[in-house]
Order: structure tokens, then C-alpha cells, then sequence
């Protein structure tokens, strides 16, 4: 039974590796080889989908949008069989991370693609993008402050180097923007200052986090900006980069024509022009906001951020694993502490983990995880602290982690003791909850048999794993000396039996 299905493959076997970025408005797919342990791009794919069109407020996504999206994904799944890719990334960003869960678009999409989509939040979308566009670029020693609109959001990150400083996602991009102020496709200047303000509302709380510095090298990307640039060049109003200049003048261009159907000047593709007046607005602010001089642009946007982040796992340097320590750090967690649960909980596991049927390490991390993470809460208060350090790990924002997964780490603390409550079990992915549950045991008899926070060694167990129970034999001796961990043990068993679940201790 596999039951980490959104696990990395061996990374002794990886040779092909790609990424998939479903956007608002486009779908992307990068595919690269390692050779040598040098990434070599070998392939990409776009299809302009329009997700985000007509998405409801309720979080319908409209028929027309889901069935293009889901035809792309069955493209985009034969072309992963064919080249036989080991290691993939998907992930969703703004539109999916608005629809409605119970739509079963992502179970479809999933099941067409062949692999998991991940759903990330905007703040883990704009550092993926960061990540993309440095390494897209030479290096630089200075600040960059990068922007990318997509279909229904933009990113604006400030940084230095490889290392993000400050992150931000809007909610607003150039297909919402488009659909809302130029519903019918009617072109005017009174449309466009209306869209102008709105983004200008939208970037007006954060533009003070990225307008300090006065030499930074601003950068755009993906599809609008790319565009911009595009066209200005082939009308000549400029030779490289963009300026506010320019935005205006291919305003007042756009103006010329009287509906977007209409629209067409050289240089900007169909599918580009649809949403292109909602694009240019929001870029238009971005400058004034933000008080950008000269853009460059740059290839490099979320798909190349996420192909580099899953190398950067296959090599072990995983951004969950910072985010970890990180976060560790900043809650003050007792590392000893959290050092001897971990050990317990992986030798447990590692007796449980063929009986139980895990298929790969993504189930050692999330318990390596929770164990480095189980006592964050105790920063906020001791009462109920596995309350408060789920919050946290729930809502904090965690660079590397996707949605599901962070919510998988908080189910992880938040019943490392007392009564387990397995309705919070329904927000995971339905092939995730047994494996969690069982997960939750494993790391509940770690923080038990670590009560006592001392060095003494927690004496060799022998653990024998059922489908719905465990085992657990321990030297008889151990045990007489340790009344205090046999009263706890046995509260363990029945709080367990009330789930379902036999712990037998021998």
C-alpha cells in the first residue's frame, strides 16, 4: 500500500526531473536532466488555460476553464510517461488555491498529470519565484527587487543574493483585473484609471517594505512583463527593459482600439492580449508604487523556482529543513529535548515502517519534523501547548512547505497528547489520514517515553506492528524501575482504544 503519495522518488534513481506550474492563466511544464550534478534544461511546455476565468466567489471553477485545464494536465501527463521523468514537482497557486476543495478538481487533475499537485500559499509562491529568477541571472552583490503578475495574483519580493528579504503576494492579477474592470472587453481611459486605482489600493500597505533602498536592481517576470517588453521593443519604444514611460505610451496604444478583441499590435500573441489591459494596469502602479526607475526582465519565474527547490531536495538541501531549524530557533525549543524524541520516534518507525506500509521518507521527515517542532507551543503558554504549536505550524509561513503538508505537521502536534481528535485527520488528503494517524501514535510513545527530559537512554523496545495496533515489549527491569512511565503507558492504551487502536506493552 503506498501512503506517502506525494513523496520524492529515490534520489539514486533520479536522472529526469521536472516541475509543473499551474497557474491562473497558464500552465507551465520545465523538465531538466541532471548530468553530473548539473541541472540541463531539455524541455518546456506552455498552454495558455485561463484557469481563473469566471471563477465564482463561492470557488466554483467555470466548465470552460476546468475542462481546458484538465485536457492540458492530460498533455502534460503523457509527455512526464513518455520521458519517464522519476522526480516531479507540481504545484497550484492562486485560482486553486481559491477554489472550493470539494470540487474534485484537483482529484482529477491529479489522476491526468500522474503525480500530486501541491498547493501553495502566496507567500511560498513568491519565494519559489525568487528563487527562479536568481537563478536565472548572474549573481549580484546588491538588492533585487523582483515582480511577477500572474493570472490572479502578484508577486513582489525584495532580496539580496540568493536569500529573500521580504515577500509579498496581492491579491490581483491580469485575468481578475481584466474580467473586473473590462467585463464586456470595452476599452476606455476611464476602465483603465478605475483598474490603476485598484491596484494602487492593493499595493498601497506593503509598497514601504520594498521602495528603501535606493539601488536596487529591479527585475520582472512571467507573462505580462515578458509581453510588455516584447511589444515595446517592436514598436521601438525601447531596446531593453522597461520603463513607466513605456507603459504609458502602450496604454495610450491599447486605447486606440476600441475592445480587446480588436486588439493587436506587434508582438503580443492573442492569448496575451486577452488579459493584457488588466496586465498593464497593475505593472503601471507596481512602478509608481514602488518607485521602480528601469525593469529588466528575466526568464526565470515559479517553474524554474520549483525545479531548483526539488534538486535542492534530491541533494539534501531541502528549504524545509531550514524552515525547521529556523523555526525551532525562533519558538526556543529545548533541542536536547527535541533530539531525544526524534531518536525514539525513528526507532519506532523504523520497526513499523514495512509492516505499516510507508513507501518512502516523506513520513521520517514529517515525524523528524514534528518531533524538532512538537513543543513550539510552549513559547505561547504550557496549558494546552499542543494547541498553540499546531496553530503555528498550521498558519505560520514555513519557506519549502506546501499547504497540505504544513497542515499534515500540525495534525502531528496538536495530538502529540491527550484525547486524539481524528476530524482534524479529514482536512488531509484522504490517502494521507491513515498513515498520519498512525504517524501520531508513533510520535505520542516518543514524547512519552521522553518525560522525564533527562539523558538517561530509553532502553532498546521491541515493536511489532498490526493494521490496527502495535506491540511493545521492553526490559522487564526497565519497566520495574519506572513505575511513573507504566502509569502513563497505560493512560496511553485507553486514550488509544477509544480510536480504535491496541497498544499492547509486554
Amino acid at each position: 500500500m503506498a501512503v506517502d503519495p506525494l513523496s520524492l522518488s529515490d534520489p539514486q534513481k533520479a536522472e529526469i526531473i521536472a516541475a509543473v506550474d499551474l497557474g491562473s492563466n497558464s500552465f507551465h511544464m520545465i523538465v531538466g536532466e541532471l548530468r553530473h550534478g548539473q541541472l540541463a534544461i531539455i524541455d518546456r511546455i506552455r498552454e495558455t488555460v485561463r484557469l481563473a476565468e469566471g471563477l465564482s466567489t463561492r470557488g466554483d471553477i467555470a466548465p470552460e476553464a476546468r475542462q481546458r485545464s484538465l485536457e492540458c494536465l492530460a498533455r502534460f501527463g503523457q509527455r512526464l510517461r513518455d520521458i519517464h521523468a522519476d522526480s516531479v514537482r507540481a504545484a497550484g497557486t492562486n485560482t486553486i488555491r481559491r477554489a472550493r476543495e470539494d470540487t474534485n478538481f484537483l482529484t482529477e487533475a491529479e489522476a491526468l498529470l500522474g503525480h500530486p499537485i501541491e498547493v501553495i500559499s502566496g507567500l511560498e509562491e513568491a519565494r519559489l519565484i525568487y528563487s527562479g529568477v536568481t537563478h536565472s541571472l548572474p549573481p549580484t552583490d546588491g538588492l533585487r527587487l523582483v515582480t511577477d503578475i500572474g493570472g490572479g495574483s502578484t508577486e513582489v519580493i525584495l532580496g539580496e543574493g540568493a536569500q529573500p528579504i521580504a515577500l509579498e503576494s496581492l491579491n490581483m492579477g491580469c485575468v481578475s483585473m481584466t474580467e473586473r474592470f473590462f467585463p464586456d472587453g470595452k476599452l476606455t481611459r476611464e476602465r483603465f484609471d478605475k483598474a490603476r486605482m485598484a491596484a494602487r489600493l492593493e499595493l498601497r500597505p506593503v509598497k514601504a517594505f520594498f521602495r528603501g533602498e535606493e539601488k536596487v536592481q529591479a527585475i520582472g517576470t512571467s507573462g505580462t512583463i515578458l509581453s510588455t517588453e516584447l511589444v515595446a521593443r517592436e514598436l521601438g519604444l525601447t531596446e531593453m527593459g522597461v520603463t513607466l514611460k513605456t507603459i504609458e505610451a502602450l496604454i495610450d496604444r491599447v486605447l486606440a482600439f476600441d475592445h480587446i478583441s480588436q486588439l493587436s499590435l506587434t508582438g503580443l500573441v492573442e492569448r496575451r492580449a486577452q488579459v493584457w489591459p488588466g496586465g498593464l494596469s497593475i505593472l503601471a502602479e507596481v512602478f509608481n508604487a514602488l518607485r521602480i526607475d528601469e525593469m529588466r526582465v528575466s526568464d526565470g519565474a515559479l517553474r524554474e523556482g520549483l525545479l531548483y527547490d526539488l534538486l535542492g531536495r534530491l541533494q539534501h538541501e531541502d528549504a524545509r529543513e531550514r524552515t525547521v531549524r529556523s523555526m525551532a530557533s525562533r519558538f526556543q525549543v529545548d533541542q536536547e529535548q527535541a533530539s531525544r524524541v526524534a531518536a525514539t520516534a525513528a526507532d519506532i518507525l523504523s520497526q513499523c515502517f514495512d509492516a505499516w506500509g510507508f513507501k518512502s521518507d516523506l513520513s521520517k521527515k514529517m515525524l523528524s519534523w514534528a518531533a524538532s517542532l512538537h513543543e513550539i507551543g510552549l513559547d505561547i503558554s504550557h496549558d494546552g501547548y499542543q494547541r498553540h504549536g499546531a496553530y503555528i505550524a498550521e498558519y505560520a509561513d514555513m519557506p519549502g512547505f506546501p499547504r497540505a503538508e504544513q497542515r499534515f505537521l500540525a495534525n502531528l502536534i496538536r495530538s502529540q497528547r491527550h484525547r486524539i481528535d481524528k476530524s482534524h485527520l479529514d482536512t488531509l488528503p484522504r490517502n494521507w489520514r491513515e498513515p498520519g494517524l498512525r504517524l501520531i501514535v508513533i510520535l505520542r510513545l516518543a514524547v512519552l517515553l521522553n518525560r522525564s527530559r533527562n539523558n538517561s537512554e530509553v532502553p532498546r523496545m521491541s515493536v511489532n506492528a498490526v493494521e490496527n495496533g502495535l506491540s511493545i515489549s521492553f526490559d522487564p527491569d526497565w519497566l520495574l524501575a519506572n513505575p511513573l512511565t507504566i502509569a502513563d503507558l497505560e493512560r496511553e492504551q485507553a486514550l488509544l482504544s477509544e480510536i480504535g487502536f491496541q497498544l499492547k506493552v509486554i
